[in-house]
């Protein structure tokens, strides 16, 4: 059973000592790309009130990951200082959420994927009230998961579909009409299992 939200919860998760994941811990057969990970950081960021999690769901014409349930967050870019600084502006651009609303717990290992990226998530803490502003063209619809969906283990599965000519398996933690699955639900459920800890 998950305990009740808490902010506790997610300080002493933070504190427990995991290794980084990746798009192939469930894949060994497929090789990754060749080349250096780019740098990126996506914000988890969950509302003090209730623990709420603050999700997108991508627009259909981006480049990578189309039409799929994200943390907000992108590469990091010349002007940013770190993963952290990238969360973070990448949060407002996408969903209108303040720097100075958030309160930074830490970061969990990098999660390298299969386009690339090296993902550090940013956790921390939404302070006072918040409403989801979509980017247009970027953001689909921006919404909220319940904390005891994302922190629950048991919630995650894992599934599989043909990819690359064979067939590639990877977690998911679908909620009503929410099909969360890839990196981010690799990245809660890394999260979710520390929790438990």
């Amino acid at each position: 059973m998950i305990p009740a939200w808490s902010e506790d919860l997610l300080r002493q998760a933070l504190s427990v000592p995991a290794g980084p994941s990746s798009d192939y811990d469930l894949n060994p057969d497929v090789a990754p790309l060749p080349g250096s990970l780019r740098p990126a950081g996506v914000l988890a960021a969950f509302h003090e009130d209730d623990g709420r999690l603050i999700l997108t769901k991508r627009a259909s014409g981006l480049r990578h990951h189309p039409g799929q349930i994200a943390l907000p967050g992108g590469k990091v870019d010349p002007t940013d200082a770190d993963e952290i600084a990238a969360a973070l502006r990448e949060a407002r651009e996408e969903v209108g959420l303040d720097a100075a609303q958030v309160d930074l717990l830490g970061t969990l290992p990098p999660h390298r994927t299969v386009t690339g990226f090296a993902v550090t998530p940013v956790i921390g803490i939404v302070r006072g009230a918040f409403q989801p502003l979509p980017e247009p063209g970027e953001v689909e619809e921006a919404f909220a998961l319940p904390f005891d969906h994302v922190a629950d283990p048991s919630r995650y599965r894992v599934e599989r579909r043909r990819w690359r000519e064979g067939w590639r398996s990877y977690h998911a933690a679908p909620f009503g009409p929410y099909y969360l699955w890839g990196a981010t639900a690799r990245i809660l459920l890394g999260l979710a299992r520390r929790i438990r800890a």
